[in-house]
């Protein structure tokens, strides 16, 4: 594998994200939001993880921004991320199709909102946030660049340091005990570990 490759794989897997997603997006905007906690904050932490996981990146890709930051590529690199970014892909299918409805971009409670606690939602609270950083380390791995490459860890972490705490008080605010014992049998982003 190449380091041009590489980028393409890369280009392919966030274009398969996103179709991956766009039917979810269209039906939950169809889907009245009961309470929601957006708010500047919110829409600054989701800036900080697009730029991460998409501009940053991307612009490294079409123009070659920021190559004074390369780094020699070794093809087993794009294996281990092509393996990644198609392990996330997957993890985004599932968890789309487990979340229906009740998906939200932002911290949003959906009118009939159901806490989803079976599939991969037996395992972890999380499993989208797992997927996108599953998504930063593939992004790691395929593009050798030590802007562009580190830049979905920075953004997606940076996203999730600022919002899993708030987006599980809201979820127990919303279900209460049930979330509270949904909590203490499951872990955050990794089965039986975090």
């Amino acid at each position: 594998m190449t380091a041009s490759l590489a980028q393409i794989i890369w280009i392919v897997c966030v274009v398969g994200w996103y179709v991956l997603r766009y039917p979810h997006e269209r039906k939950a905007r169809k889907t009245a939001v009961a309470a929601s906690h957006r708010g500047g904050r919110e829409w600054l932490l989701l800036s900080i993880s697009t730029t991460g996981l998409g501009i940053v990146p991307a612009a490294y890709v079409a123009t070659g921004f920021g190559g004074f930051a390369d780094y020699v590529f070794h093809p087993l690199q794009g294996y281990i991320g092509t393996a990644l970014f198609i392990a996330a892909l997957a993890l985004f299918y599932r968890t789309h199709r487990e979340l229906g409805r009740n998906w939200s971009v932002s911290l949003d409670v959906r009118k009939e909102h159901k806490l989803i606690t079976d599939g991969v939602y037996r395992y972890v609270r999380h499993p989208m946030y797992t997927a996108f950083f599953l998504w930063a380390l593939a992004q790691a791995f395929l593009l050798p660049n030590w802007i562009a490459g580190p830049a979905g860890l920075i953004g997606f972490g940076t996203l999730f340091t600022f919002r899993v705490f708030r987006e599980e008080q809201m979820m127990l605010a919303e279900f209460g005990e049930t979330y509270r014992a949904y909590s203490q049998r499951t872990k955050r982003l990794i089965p039986w570990i975090f």
